[in-house]
């Protein structure tokens, strides 16, 4: 069996995932590379007597990294010796994509080109000579439609034959300008005499990114003790001179490429365009939106019920068959209130998980959160964030760890400290359980109503907040927002799954070690002293809340509710689980919050708008102190969110009682 290492490159919005997904189907993994924190997702897939090995890399428009995914990119590129690089360009905006493949040429390494989104070009009124294509990059291109599977087949054959190619064809050459080719050749032939410096770089490519002013290439150079003198030397603006040349090269090979292998039909109205108008639209964008989220909650609620239903149902079993075993009691109440009560208390909305994410692919895959994005950008500017902001918001209705990191590609210092404190406001897969209970036990048949409520809000006090402190403490504008729209899209019942399955599981293995262990120390607290009553306010778990209720007097917590809270703080998972374990197992926790007397549906909102607002996980505080840098603006997220949580949990009490009744 012969390995092939094969990297998915391309520009951001042209179906490398999707390609992925129908390449590897479940048989991916997330790569595990020093240092990098954007994930790269691996592959593999047998042909015949070939084992390929395929790596998804970020989306990147330049090798020329600005940004940690675009550095994750070319850093693959140009230092894991691939055996070949198979590029996904879209065949709606060909000429656009042809930039990065200028860059890819000049590296040396075995390329194929995949033509996708076909279909879309046709019913576009595009019309592309894929062999002219071929033959002016002299690099294989094959059409496919990665979304149903076109071409794959003939893709996979392609990169086969150009990676067990012994003598590699070289690729076009771009053509720079006397003075420009001068420069580089001279640069090169010094390189030559070193070239046991440069890895896996060949001289003549390390020379084109010196000359473009590739500074992590400079660096790298010099602490290896070698002296560029062309480059400390040179004059900056014979250097900036030069490397506009070089891009104005590109460009314009991109375009001769484009002009002779492509004919579009001109002055057609593409329906997009007549969507776009509406969905994009600077009044009606937002309630649109706000529409769309509204039924995904709705859809969450009412499609995980049946599997809520069956899974207590099984739960329930699990207990009786325990109950009727002749066993130690203490080891009963283990396996009976602290792994099926506790555990079972969160498994049963997993349904509901799974459900949210399979809906928010869905909306990705059609292409209309990447809208959603540019329709939140007025007004995310006049409040004072980045518009690229709204993107880390909307990885965090999934998680806040990865919401965070993703502030990494703000360039603004300001923009980002602002955008990861607002973030945790930002309704994480792990707080949906505890909605769910809560809204279900107390609302009923306005569940849907609820948690969209609490969503909603999530995102006022993340407008408010970034308006506190953008005119209190960073008073500089934030930049301007470019983004790119991606063409709307058949979402792919094959891809939303997979999507959902990979996400689902990863939130489970993430949270089931950490809720097994959340639940047992709590069980233990409720179980300890021995011979006190479970869960009762004289063992260690009651003796915690009594002593911190007070605190939350003027909320209406009572101590067990507390308790969730502390528990909270390690993971959102454990709350559920913690209340599950104090009232006494799964099958009681909704039919004992209901008939509790001291909670009652305010009492209730209020908790989850607290649960909404205060601590993010300690997972999440951990990465806030990575990504900001120092304990100070690390302590004032802390601070601002406990103050947030608790004011609009009092006014939710106070006024809410006015409307829904203590």
């Amino acid at each position: 069996m012969k390995n092939i290492s094969i990297l998915l490159a391309g520009n951001p919005n042209v179906g490398k995932t999707t390609l992925f997904n129908s390449l590897c189907g479940v048989h991916q993994h997330t790569g595990n590379y020093p240092g990098v924190t954007v994930d790269i997702k691996e592959g593999k897939r047998q042909i015949n007597e070939h084992s390929l090995i395929i790596s998804d890399l970020p989306g990147t428009y330049s090798l020329s990294a600005f940004t940690p995914d675009e550095q994750v990119a070319r850093d693959a590129l140009l230092n894991t010796n691939p055996d070949a690089v198979v590029q996904i360009i879209d065949a709606t905006n060909i000429e656009r994509n042809l930039f990065l493949t200028t860059q890819l040429m000049e590296i040396g390494i075995p390329m194929v080109i995949a033509l996708n989104m076909s279909d879309l070009a046709d019913e576009q009124g595009i019309t592309i000579d894929a062999e002219c294509l071929e033959k002016n990059l002299k690099i294989p291109v094959v059409r496919i439609v990665a979304r149903n599977g076109e071409g794959i087949d003939s893709l996979l054959e392609t990169v086969i034959r150009v990676a067990n190619q012994k003598t590699r064809t070289a690729h076009r050459e771009i053509e720079y300008s006397h003075s420009v080719t001068n420069h580089i050749n001279e640069i090169c032939n010094y390189l030559r005499s070193h070239a046991a410096l440069l890895g896996n770089l060949s001289p003549h490519y390390a020379a084109i990114r010196l000359v473009e002013g590739d500074e992590h290439l400079e660096k790298m150079l010099h602490n290896q003790g070698l002296k560029l003198p062309f480059i400390d030397n040179g004059d900056p603006a014979e250097r900036d001179g030069i490397a506009e040349d070089i891009l104005l090269a590109r460009y314009r090979t991109a375009e001769e490429i484009t002009t002779c292998s492509v004919k579009c039909t001109m002055g057609r109205v593409m329906p997009a365009d007549l969507i776009d108008q509406v969905l994009t639209h600077r009044i009606f964008g937002i309630p649109i939106f706000l529409a769309c989220m509204w039924f995904a909650f709705q859809i969450t609620f009412s499609a995980s019920n049946p599997f809520l239903v069956g899974i207590e149902y099984i739960f329930e079993h699990f207990t009786e068959i325990i109950n009727g075993v002749e066993m130690d009691p203490f080891i009963r109440s283990f396996l009976s209130d602290g792994v099926i009560g506790g555990v079972g208390s969160v498994l049963v909305f997993v349904p509901s998980i799974f459900v949210m994410f399979l809906l928010l692919s869905i909306l990705e895959d059609t292409g209309y959160l990447a809208r959603a994005a540019f329709v939140m950008d007025r007004l995310m500017h006049s409040i004072g964030l980045h518009g690229r902001s709204f993107i880390p918001f909307l990885i965090g209705f999934g998680c806040n760890v990865p919401a965070i990191m993703a502030t990494r590609t703000l360039q603004s210092k300001a923009d980002r400290i602002i955008t990861i404190i607002t973030i945790p406001f930002m309704s994480c897969a792990a707080r949906l359980p505890v909605y769910v209970l809560f809204a279900g036990v107390f609302f009923g048949a306005a569940a849907g109503n609820v948690i969209f409520f609490l969503y909603v809000l999530g995102i006022l006090v993340a407008i408010i907040s970034a308006m506190t402190f953008r005119r209190l403490v960073f008073k500089d504008e934030p930049s301007p927002f470019i983004m790119e729209l991606p063409p709307y899209r058949k979402p792919s019942g094959f891809a939303a799954a997979t999507h959902m399955w990979h996400k689902g599981r990863e939130y489970l293995k993430r949270a089931g070690i950490v809720i097994f262990g959340g639940v047992i120390v709590v069980w233990a607290l409720a179980t300890l002293p021995v011979g006190v009553e479970y869960g009762s306010v004289d063992s260690l778990a009651g003796i915690i809340g009594q002593t911190v209720q007070p605190l939350f007097a003027p909320l209406g917590f009572n101590w067990q509710l507390v308790v969730g809270l502390i528990f909270g703080f390690i993971a959102k998972e454990v709350v559920v689980g913690s209340l599950g374990t104090l009232y006494g197992g799964e099958e009681m926790l909704e039919s004992s919050l209901a008939a509790d007397p001291i909670l009652s549906p305010v009492i209730a909102l209020a908790y989850m708008v607290f649960i909404l607002l205060y601590l993010p996980c300690v997972a999440a505080l951990g990465v806030i102190r990575q990504e900001i840098g120092n304990w100070k603006w690390t302590g004032i997220a802390i601070g601002w969110g406990i103050l947030v949580a608790y004011v609009f949990s009092f006014l939710i009490l106070h006024i809410g009682s006015l409307f829904i009744g203590a």
